[in-house]
């Protein structure tokens, strides 16, 4: 089984004491690739340092996280943009609007999302949207900046009918599934099919979001086979199908 983690944050220190074996237990588990996201400056380095550690499994993407946003925010955009000049990332992420936790720089937030979505434009790079409490923002975002021109995955998708039918319109993105998925709670599960297998894309979030049974402890690449299981159930087809047609996707769209 060929499986691509298309957003794991393994480069955080809850990894530290033990990478290695957590890549090979990927390996084992048939994860060939992993993407990072990054979050924000301070966690730039550490993403460098893993990825040019397995640099044929691990793919950076640059980025600042919508919750790392305040009232400072373009001198960290200034500082993250210059990364691309330094070096090869497959994507702008991970990126976006989180008002679930704190509305205080709402609008810096979207000025960030939108000044990063007008990067992928700019360097003809896919984008990692995190979409919390947000859709509405999010998609009028995406429209004011160029809907029809911007691709990329709508990072652990878990909306609302009408919100996953919304995402569709979008022709270029594609939804990223993960633990969620295997919790009881999770009623996206009940519409999910509404999405064609080619808009899918599987992702772990690592360390968070461990599927059950799992769930509760740290997250990991080799936890993705319990996503993939559940997305066989819900599409009705063999799990080879699943990993197979989800790597396709993930890899046209990060070129990888």
């Amino acid at each position: 089984m060929y499986l691509v983690d298309t957003h794991s944050h393994i480069y955080s220190e809850e990894f530290d004491a033990d990478i290695q074996e957590v890549m090979q237990r990927a390996s084992e588990a048939g994860v060939q690739k992993i993407c990072l996201p990054n979050i924000d400056v301070a966690s730039i380095e550490r993403l460098h340092r893993l990825c040019d550690r397995f640099p044929s499994i691990c793919f950076p993407m640059m980025g600042l996280h919508p919750t790392e946003v305040d009232a400072d925010y373009p001198r960290h955009l200034a500082l993250i943009r210059a990364q691309f000049a330094q070096r090869k990332y497959i994507a702008v992420g991970e990126i976006g609007i989180d008002l679930y936790w704190d509305t205080t720089y709402q609008q810096q937030q979207i000025e960030a999302f939108e000044t990063q979505l007008q990067w992928c434009l700019d360097l003809n790079l896919p984008v990692s949207i995190h979409a919390r409490n947000a859709f509405p923002q999010v998609f009028e975002s995406l429209r004011k900046v160029g809907a029809d021109k911007l691709r990329g995955i709508f990072h652990s998708f878990g909306g609302t009918r009408e919100e996953l039918e919304e995402t569709l319109s979008f022709p270029h993105f594609l939804l990223g599934i993960n633990g969620v998925i295997t919790y009881k709670k999770a009623s996206f599960k009940d519409y999910l099919a509404l999405a064609p297998i080619n808009r899918i894309v599987l992702e772990t979030d690592a360390p968070y979001l461990t599927p059950v049974p799992f769930r509760g402890k740290r997250n990991e690449s080799a936890y993705l086979k319990y996503v993939v299981q559940h997305l066989a159930e819900v599409y009705g087809v063999s799990e080879e199908t699943i990993a197979e047609e989800t790597a396709k996707n993930a890899c046209q769209m990060f070129e990888i």
